[in-house]
């Protein structure tokens, strides 16, 4: 989340985040530990055919942020679409979103950090998941202390450090896939549509089913128009 930021000599909002932030921002800042672990449920719904209900949710997610991004460039707001839905609507529709967005926030939070607690737990058995978990929030609050361009700065590192897994685990993925790996069976494209129940071992129900679960994954996106404000530039930077 966007922490507080100092307002400078003329009472407008600092404007620290810089464009390389705001791109790793939007491409990565929200990828957590509801992503790694959330995908892993999602598949074992779904099979492979959970990539189907990726593309689709993708594909909304970019005509929801096509569209946020025109608004939050038009008329850069930290309040972001509860500003919009409150001009648009009526200050009821923009009292509801925003508190249902903070709402959200405290509740993802705290799931965050317990599934990231969980997977440390995992790699360090010595140490319990809810101190993990515990330090997990105490960082998050310390980063959010900071000044904008300091926050922009950790996002801006810890994102690519997100990006880089990712695109490893990729790697790691295909690698298997086609048999490269040692010590692993895999059969190419066959293994994704003929093995262990074909594409759609649970059904195209299931499908529709980890909808739910990869939307939670997407819900986040919408924290770059929320910067649009705080960025020197919004109508090239949120583009």
């Amino acid at each position: 989340m966007i922490s507080p930021t100092p307002n400078d000599s003329n009472g407008q909002l600092a404007q620290g985040f810089k464009p390389r932030h705001v791109t790793m921002l939007s491409i990565a800042g929200i990828i957590g530990a509801g992503l790694f672990v959330g995908s892993g449920h999602a598949i074992a719904a779904a099979g492979p055919a959970v990539l189907l209900a990726y593309l689709f949710s993708g594909l909304l997610v970019v005509l929801v942020m096509r569209m946020l991004g025109e608004m939050a460039v038009a008329r850069p707001d930290t309040g972001s679409f509860s500003t919009y839905a409150d001009q648009a609507i009526g200050p009821w529709a923009g009292f509801t979103i925003g508190w249902l967005y903070w709402w959200f926030w405290v509740l993802v939070i705290p799931i965050e950090a317990l599934a990231a607690g969980h997977v440390l737990n995992q790699w360090f058995p010595q140490v319990d998941a809810w101190l993990f978990a515990l330090i997990s929030i105490v960082l998050l609050v310390i980063t959010n202390l900071f000044s904008v361009a300091k926050y922009g700065e950790f996002e801006f590192w810890f994102a690519m450090a997100k990006v880089i897994a990712i695109v490893g685990f990729i790697g790691l993925g295909f690698s298997v896939l086609m048999g490269w790996i040692p010590d692993r069976e895999a059969s190419g494209l066959s293994r994704l549509m003929e093995e262990h129940g074909g594409f759609a071992p649970n059904g195209l129900s299931a499908v529709v089913g980890a909808f739910i679960t990869i939307m939670f994954s997407f819900i986040g996106t919408e924290a770059v128009t929320i910067a649009a404000a705080e960025s020197s530039n919004p109508a090239q930077n949120i583009a």
